[in-house]
């Protein structure tokens, strides 16, 4: 790997969050440059590569691997792909950022994590949050004692479903909406009270809306519970109309605090006509809508990836790693459970003969 220069990074992708990737590589271009990207569907990578400027295009990303300039690949692909794309990377000695989740199984998890460390390179875990000015803001705050000692930090993410089919396919991705989007909240709480041993998850969780369409859930409540004895609240919905709605609520004994994602960094916007872009899954453009302003920027993710760049020569320590990966992965094992049993679950949680977190809510009399 070249010591020298911008990282050299290849996309493995080409819809919605692999658009996020290289766009967030070219607004912070300082510490990457993406050269190549990788699509088994005909025609898409050609047409990803036309628009972000990438020369180098392959159908196959094991090709792209190849590749002996390139040192790091992010892997925006359906969940059941990471592990098996994760392993194939580091095998050709490539660092790796994984899309949140890590991957669908704990077995996965470690496969992964410890091929990595075998291999000598580091396997990234994609939790923008971590990044998220508004919310570093907050955590930031909260570490300088603003609020006392902190009792409950809320996450919330809701809109009504996810951009791409495989979303509602649980072969395919393992789960529903908690799958999908608690796995954020999940880290974001650990990470914004420091890290505690958790000590149990209570989950409540439903197909409401959208049982046409998916066996995972399209709702979902989890309560962590932290050894600290402060709470963790994840509302998350692929149930909810009028867009996206991202918040937190932070509460402690001396104070508190709040963040709307959108709504602070958006114009406050009538029309009777509608127009073009307002916000990520926004449905319509009539009447009020709340379009944003340097919306990638405002997630975290150039800060995010321009991190991950920096970790790949050295320059940082990485804040958001495989392993951290997998303790998400073991509480929305936990949070399946919960569900299906109806009481608390306690971690450490091991799974047995589970193959989807999904199993242990539609049949929980498979986990003894």
């Amino acid at each position: 790997m070249s010591a020298k220069g911008r990282v050299k990074v290849g996309i493995i992708g080409s819809q919605f969050e692999a658009d996020i990737h290289a766009e967030s590589f070219r607004i912070l271009s300082d510490e990457a440059e993406v050269v190549a990207v990788a699509s088994p569907t005909p025609g898409n990578a050609e047409r990803f590569g036309r628009k972000h400027g990438i020369p180098r295009i392959f159908t196959d990303y094991r090709q792209m691997l190849a590749e002996p300039d390139l040192e790091m690949v992010t892997i925006a692909a359906p969940n059941a792909l990471h592990a098996q794309m994760t392993v194939d990377a580091a095998k050709a000695g490539k660092h790796v950022v994984c899309e949140k989740p890590l991957c669908m199984t704990l077995e996965e998890a470690d496969l992964m994590i410890e091929t990595c460390r075998r291999q000598g390179v580091l396997l990234l875990y994609a939790e923008e949050l971590f990044f998220t000015p508004k919310y570093v803001k907050a955590k930031q705050m909260a570490d300088e004692g603003a609020f006392g000692k902190v009792y409950l930090v809320k996450q919330t993410e809701k809109h009504f479903g996810p951009h791409a089919p495989w979303f509602w396919d649980v072969q395919r991705s393992g789960g529903g909406v908690f799958m999908d989007m608690g796995c954020h909240g999940i880290a974001f709480c650990w990470w914004f009270l420091g890290r505690p041993r958790i000590k149990d998850v209570l989950c409540h969780m439903g197909t409401y809306v959208h049982g046409d369409k998916t066996q995972g859930e399209d709702d979902c409540v989890c309560i962590i519970e932290f050894e600290n004895r402060a709470k963790g609240i994840i509302e998350d919905s692929w149930a909810r109309r009028g867009g996206m709605d991202d918040r937190i609520e932070v509460y402690g004994e001396g104070g508190a605090t709040s963040a709307d994602l959108h709504r602070g960094n958006a114009l406050p916007t009538y029309s009777e006509y509608g127009y073009g872009y307002a916000v990520e899954k926004a449905p319509s453009t009539k009447g009020w809508t709340w379009p944003v302003f340097e919306e990638l920027w405002n997630y975290g993710f150039p800060q995010e990836m321009r991190h991950f760049a920096r970790c790949a020569r050295g320059k940082e320590e990485p804040q958001a790693t495989g392993e951290d990966g997998r303790l998400v992965q073991e509480v929305l094992y936990a949070g399946y459970q919960s569900a299906g049993l109806g009481a608390r679950v306690p971690l450490p949680f091991r799974p047995k003969g589970v193959h989807r977190p999904i199993d242990l809510w539609r049949t929980p009399a498979r986990q003894p």
